[in-house]
């Protein structure tokens, strides 16, 4: 009994400290949430192997990221528990709780590559045609994510309201990934602009300004707005209507699609910059790496060798 209250209590503390630091963290709420569940996995850890927090050291702490190595985790995912670590212990050290024992231990190295593959131009059509038959809100969310390349948070936050004229030029006021306002934009073309009117006129009944562009037709959040869950959904489904059922195709795929299709339309790094919407050229570099393996994938020198060796 007295064994079961001491567990009780420790749990108490170990929810105080989260709950402490997380109000302490002037990040998104997203990352709040992944805060803490990355913390509750390194609470875990430390109980599982008979470990007190208040004699945890630098050792202890390389040893956990060593653990996580093993459990077969990606490097990302590994570098985001590791990053928790440290956010909390440089928040402990300040509060004089703990020293900062995670100070310094680095995130493993991953490969600076794109992590999910693109469509191929014809894959692209055949994604279209698919939903083209059967529901116009998802044919008009492929439509515009193929197009423009925005983020499934970004189609998310739409409302219909944020598509203004600009110069005479129709766009999407977009509020990009970090930010708090909707002070950037994507163009909207004919071909994609009018996939949206289409949903938008034949699909709803009165709309306000201010209604999400892409609503939800369950009927637990009738005309709410959607998640990052369902348009994933949507498109993984899509995808596997068509034979790509892939763990690399996802719908953040369809933003490497626009990319890459860009690209090879002729299009200059700086304009696949300014789509994207990349503080940095170096990212959208790593679009130019793609494609060149792909191009190389099309017609491979190797095949000059092929038949050098036969009789």
């Amino acid at each position: 009994m007295n064994e079961v209250k001491i567990l009780d209590q420790k749990q108490v503390k170990i929810n105080e400290l989260i709950t402490m630091f997380i109000l302490s963290q002037d990040v998104a709420p997203t990352s709040k949430k992944q805060y803490e569940n990355s913390l509750r996995r390194y609470f875990t850890w430390i109980d599982s192997k008979g470990y007190e927090l208040n004699s945890m050291s630098r050792v202890e702490i390389l040893e956990y990221k060593q653990d996580l190595l093993k459990s077969g985790m990606s490097s990302l995912t590994v570098g985001g528990y590791l990053c928790a670590c440290r956010k909390f212990y440089e928040y402990a050290e300040g509060c004089k709780l703990y020293p900062n024992i995670a100070k310094g231990v680095k995130s493993p190295k991953r490969k600076q590559a794109f992590r999910k593959s693109a469509l191929t131009v014809d894959q692209g059509k055949e994604l279209l045609r698919y939903f083209k038959t059967r529901s116009l809100r998802d044919y008009a969310i492929i439509n515009l994510l193929l197009r423009t390349g925005l983020r499934t948070i970004e189609v998310i936050r739409a409302n219909i309201e944020d598509i203004k004229i600009k110069e005479g030029q129709r766009v999407l006021m977009i509020q990009g990934k970090g930010w708090d306002d909707k002070d950037s934009f994507v163009c909207l073309t004919d071909n994609c602009y009018k996939v949206i009117s289409d949903y938008i006129l034949t699909s709803r009944g009165r709309v306000r300004p201010s209604d999400p562009l892409f609503s939800c037709i369950a009927n637990n959040n009738l005309n709410g707005r959607l998640t990052p869950n369902t348009i994933s959904y949507i498109v993984k489904a899509g995808l596997r209507a068509i034979n790509l059922n892939d763990r690399s195709l996802t719908a953040h795929s369809l933003r490497h699609t626009a990319a890459v299709n860009l690209l090879r339309a002729g299009g200059t790094l700086q304009d696949c910059q300014n789509v994207l919407r990349h503080l940095s050229s170096v990212t959208t570099q790593l679009y130019v790496s793609s494609l060149n393996e792909s191009k190389r994938l099309e017609n491979p020198p190797e095949k000059l060798l092929d038949t050098m060796y036969e009789d």
